[in-house]
């Protein structure tokens, strides 16, 4: 099999198949969250620069600094770093939760011949109208949006969850946006 590697032309996905490539084959099992999988589901309509992955098992710190390094990375304090690549990667704590809720069960994500452990496309835009809800941002909100348009979603699921996290207002804007033609 050829080996993955970061190059100047890599894209996020790019980035986030050899980080997942590196980080199964050190034995840690890591899931891809936040703005990156707003960019992968948005179709780029979202842009992060960084690619959160939140390690469910494996090893210490040092291990994963290692698993890193086998991808060109380097750790610079919290983040890993790529000579060849303006994004960057990071590893919060978990647990893996959106909101209050815990219970998330990552899918497999086929990008290319590659798959990645990541949100999916229903938990992605929770987690985009989790910063909406909590911080009134509209980019966030603009994201989710993207996600609902391009991907099925379980509205049902995301509205319930919107009146747990007590935002079934800011719930009814997004499917209102949602329902909304593009501009």
């Amino acid at each position: 099999m050829t080996r993955l590697v970061v190059t100047r032309r890599s894209s996020l996905a790019d980035v986030a198949v050899v980080v997942a490539a590196v980080l199964r084959d050190a034995g840690f099992t890591a899931v891809l969250t936040g703005g990156a999988c707003a960019t992968i589901y948005s179709a780029g309509a979202y842009q992060s620069h960084d690619l959160d992955f939140i390690v469910r098992a494996g090893g210490g710190r040092r291990a994963l600094d290692t698993a890193m390094a086998d991808a060109g990375f380097r750790r610079d304090t919290d983040r890993y770093v790529h000579p060849d690549t303006a994004f960057f990667v990071e590893f919060p704590r978990g647990p893996l939760s959106i909101g209050d809720d815990m219970e998330i069960v990552p899918v497999d994500v086929q990008i290319g011949a590659n798959r990645i452990l990541a949100l999916s496309p229903t938990d992605a835009c929770r987690d985009r109208l989790a910063a909406f809800f909590h911080w009134s941002d509209r980019q966030s909100l603009a994201s989710a949006v993207a996600i609902a348009r391009r991907h099925r979603v379980r509205m049902a699921a995301i509205k319930r969850w919107s009146e747990r996290e007590g935002h079934a207002d800011k719930f009814r804007e997004f499917r209102e946006a949602v329902s909304r033609p593009p501009v």
